[in-house]
């Protein structure tokens, strides 16, 4: 069942995107050579708490952090490690969500790790872009399917494949309802866009092919081919106005 919020629930979940959004920029300022992957999780649980929200993922599932951070060719729901300790040329995905006010929201951005090469950077870049491409696309009247295509569209004409086992979702009071918004198909097909939907959009884009394989703790996702990934997230509002991206920070 797709919710549609009203004003009110959207300003209270903007405070939450905002929070989210926040936690995610902190996270980046952490991400230099020599730092671990948990270090980057203490950082986003104690931004999160301090403003009086929840971390999102903390317990969702069973998902043992407040951030899923995944490194190289990890493309989604890292576990955050002590022993995994960043260096210069990795390119780091970090996943946010924050809950307060009866409301998540839901953001995630790929960092470089100092020296990254041409090949990294093109890759997130392409990622990034293919993001703001599918929010185009987040229009009253629009199809999901539309928001797919922009997205894949983008990043298959720059050679990259578009992860289908894992897809961008309705975000709200939980923090995955419907609608399923992969990052690929059919423009004019699939859910109608309406005024009051908040979705998150998050491309998953590989340098290889698209197929996946989730490692043996049932969480962590990497390329099956061993190539880069990298991933991009914002929760956007329908409005009558066109897309709103509510995951900004201060």
């Amino acid at each position: 069942m797709i919710v549609l919020k009203t004003r009110r629930e959207l300003d209270l979940m903007r405070e939450a995107c905002r929070i989210s959004a926040n936690a995610l920029k902190e996270a980046g300022k952490a991400v230099e050579p020599g730092v671990s992957t948990k270090e980057i999780d203490d950082v986003v649980r104690n931004y999160i708490r301090k403003q009086g929200a929840s971390p999102s993922f903390l317990g969702y599932g069973g998902f043992p952090a407040s951030a899923c951070i995944s490194v190289n060719n990890v493309v989604i729901h890292g576990i955050p490690s002590k022993k995994q300790i960043l260096k210069s040329g990795d390119i780091v995905s970090v996943d946010v969500g924050a809950f307060i006010g009866g409301f998540h929201g839901d953001n995630a951005y790929t960092y470089a790790c100092g020296d990254i090469s041409k090949e990294a950077r093109a890759l997130l870049d392409a990622t990034k872009e293919s993001l703001y491409e599918g929010i185009k696309q987040a229009k009253a009247g629009n199809r999901i399917g539309d928001i797919g295509n922009a997205v894949q569209s983008y990043a298959e004409a720059r050679s990259y494949s578009v992860v289908r086992d894992f897809v961008g979702h309705g975000v709200g009071a939980k923090l995955h309802e419907d609608p399923s918004v992969p990052n690929y198909g059919t423009p004019g097909r699939g859910v109608r866009l309406m005024p009051g939907m908040t979705i998150a959009i998050e491309p998953m884009i590989t340098a290889g092919g698209y197929a996946v394989k989730v490692l043996d703790d049932d969480w962590t996702t990497v390329t099956a081919d061993g190539s880069l990934a990298a991933h991009f997230e914002h929760t956007i509002a329908i409005t009558p106005d066109g897309p709103v991206i509510m995951t900004i920070p201060d």
